[in-house]
């Protein structure tokens, strides 16, 4: 996606780093005189791996739902959750704001490539924040842009496919040293069953040879459309994966 600053506002923060948690800041915005005080306001874009995020979630609809039902006791929703366009794509909305201190929070998500990309803006001033939101129609977001499950023309987001019912064929990583960082692995299934791409977010370079080596001995029942076989994006967590919010630890994939 690509983003115009709002006349005024500056980049602070230049991301992603590697991550095992799948959530990455992708920018930070705030006035080119931000070092004054009061600050007008700031927008924070981030980006939520719907295939390792520990929240229970599995789309930008879910996620945005999650937030505005687990605020803090001291926050209330102004706005309620809706349906806007953005740049020609649509978004799932809503609005929260702190009594005590003034504050507004606009959310504004939708997914990208079985991630839940987050617009977040915060401001005391809601006409700063409608202009921000019609600033951000100037984005260029990706054509299969969507606030459920990405688009048609790539392969279709499935959080979990690689269970053992969708398996023929599995060989384990083999590592030389026991590690106990876990090591999310995002892959493409082709339409033949066949692992198509490998990449390991976070992992020491030893890990990520031993599982690129596994992986591609894997094999999978092709996943089927209207009767004819597409290709899949999902995720695995090899070692043991962060405990997930609101559900039990769940065992690792392999250690």
């Amino acid at each position: 996606m690509t983003y115009t600053l709002p006349l005024g506002w500056t980049e602070e923060y230049d991301g992603p780093p590697p991550s095992d948690s799948g959530r990455y800041v992708l920018a930070e915005i705030t006035p080119t005189d931000a070092h004054k005080e009061p600050i007008p306001g700031s927008i924070l874009i981030t980006a939520e791996d719907m295939f390792f995020t520990p929240l229970p979630a599995s789309n930008a609809l879910e996620l945005t739902s999650y937030r505005k039902d687990h605020l803090q006791a001291d926050y209330k929703v102004n706005l309620p959750p809706s349906e806007v366009k953005i740049s020609g794509h649509t978004f799932h909305f809503f609005g929260y704001m702190s009594p005590v201190a003034q504050l507004y929070w606009y959310v504004a998500a939708t997914e990208i490539r079985c991630h839940a990309v987050e617009i977040v803006l915060a401001s005391r001033d809601t006409k700063l924040l409608q202009g921000l939101i019609l600033d951000m129609n100037k984005m260029e977001l990706p054509a299969e842009t969507n606030p459920v499950a990405g688009g048609a023309a790539v392969p279709v987001c499935i959080k979990d496919y690689a269970r053992d019912e969708n398996l023929i064929a599995r060989v384990d990583p083999v590592f030389t040293e026991h590690r106990f960082n876990p090591v999310p692995v995002r892959i493409i299934i082709d339409k033949n069953g066949k692992v198509a791409h490998i990449h390991c977010l976070s992992a020491f370079p030893d890990q990520a040879k031993a599982i690129t080596d596994a992986l591609g001995q894997w094999r999978f029942r092709p996943y089927r459309q209207a009767g004819k076989p597409v290709e899949v994006e999902t995720g695995i967590m090899f070692g043991r994966a962060p405990r997930a919010i609101g559900h039990p630890a769940g065992n690792a994939a392999t250690e």
